[in-house]
């Protein structure tokens, strides 16, 4: 028998695609992806030599549950250097991913019958992770007319005795949307004032555009601060995803509950990736700004043709590598055997009909939209809008 919990947790609708994907492929047919969330960039060459410098130097043991000591003490750096925040080794735990980071939180502050609210769109697994722990994911709609920013009033009102925390992601995936400052401070305030946490994933933080910036959750006061358990790791920002490091910094007491909670799962993270990770915090911000650059021009590219195409808005996100474009006038259109319902059917529509990989707004609470990751080079996305453009003006 299948455990009741693991029989709730509904799977993985990138996963499922990513299958689809895979058998075209061994057909031999040409797929262009806007479904992967990471970046095409490989992991710079100064990082992957500190990875081989790891092996020979013997870093291939086990390491403290928490992580690595010179990786804990990089953390601290980097915050104090970014956001100006002062933490030590005791605030801070390295993990396998930032998503076990997630999981290592949850399982640490929540318990089965309270609640965790969640703006959506969302990341689907936040939904599953918050599921697993037995509490109840609180799921408060944030508008796509504002930018899916954060609508505080609304998620206070969602507040109850049994609210344990909010879970944010900003930049965020899927939206793209960098939460202003002001939002940021409403909610501190009000977790402050409601005694909840914020888990707030960073991971994205240092891709921003337009001249936005990260607004970290703890760098606003000592009070949020001391709610607030900051999720973030090299995946994303230093094109690691592979590598599978993650971190947390938050209060002391919550931080040891992660890494009692780690230590009984994955022990320690890989010796070797936490080595080259200390370089990828400390010497690779070069490399993150021409990348950063590099997606500015994806995002402006595609952003624009798909508002240029008949029946498609498009907000411009403001960080990350995602755009969600409003598909819903084509609801209830048809070409040869498909019909569009729902966004699904969109996205199995382009698939079949024009070989692209885009993922369905219902993965992320955002039936009318679908998620396109633009971290595919310059030529595949002019390939893939024109495939696109071509497919949609079939639909009558």
């Amino acid at each position: 028998m299948i455990s009741k919990r693991v029989m709730k947790i509904i799977p993985s609708v990138t996963l499922a695609q990513s299958e689809k994907i895979a058998n075209l492929k061994k057909q031999g047919i040409e797929v262009i992806g806007f479904n992967v969330g990471e970046p095409d960039f490989n992991t710079p060459v100064n990082i992957i030599k500190k990875a081989e410098e790891a092996y020979q130097l013997g870093y291939t043991k086990y390491t403290p549950a928490a992580g690595m000591l010179e990786l804990r003490e990089e953390v601290c750096k980097k915050f104090k250097n970014d956001y100006g925040l002062d933490y030590s080794v005791r605030n801070v735990i390295v993990s396998a991913g930032a998503k076990q980071s997630l999981i290592n939180a949850l399982m640490a502050i929540v318990n089965p019958g309270q609640e965790v609210i969640v703006p959506v769109p969302c990341w689907n697994s936040y939904i599953e992770m918050i599921k697993l722990t037995g509490a109840t994911p609180v799921l408060v709609n944030m508008d796509e007319r504002n930018g899916f920013d954060l609508d505080v009033e609304k998620i206070s009102a969602h507040v109850t005795e049994k609210t344990v925390a909010i879970l944010i992601n900003s930049p965020n995936n899927p939206t793209g949307a960098v939460y202003k400052k002001e939002y940021m401070e409403k909610l501190g305030n009000l977790a402050v004032e409601k005694n909840f946490y914020i888990i707030s994933d960073e991971i994205y933080e240092k891709l921003v555009y337009d001249g936005n910036i990260n607004c970290c959750m703890a760098a606003l006061s000592k009070e949020i601060k001391d709610k607030t358990i900051t999720i973030n790791g090299v995946s994303k920002s230093y094109a690691m995803t592979g590598w599978r490091i993650g971190f947390a910094v938050g209060p002391v007491d919550v931080i040891k509950g992660m890494s009692d909670y780690q230590g009984h799962t994955t022990t320690s993270p890989n010796a070797p990736a936490q080595y080259a990770s200390i370089e990828a915090l400390a010497n690779t911000e070069e490399f993150v700004e021409s990348m950063r650059k590099e997606f500015a021009i994806r995002r402006k590219y595609i952003v624009e043709r798909l508002n240029a195409m008949e029946g498609i808005t498009c907000s411009i996100p403001k960080g990350a590598f995602y755009v969600m474009p409003n598909i819903n006038s084509f609801y209830g259109k048809k070409y040869k055997n498909y019909v569009i319902k729902n966004s699904m059917d969109m996205s199995d529509y382009l698939l079949e009909e024009c070989r692209i990989a885009v993922v369905a707004g219902e993965a992320f609470v955002a039936p009318d939209n679908l998620r396109l990751s633009y971290s595919n080079s310059l030529e595949n996305i002019k390939e893939g809008m024109d495939r696109m453009e071509t497919a949609l003006r079939k639909l009558k």
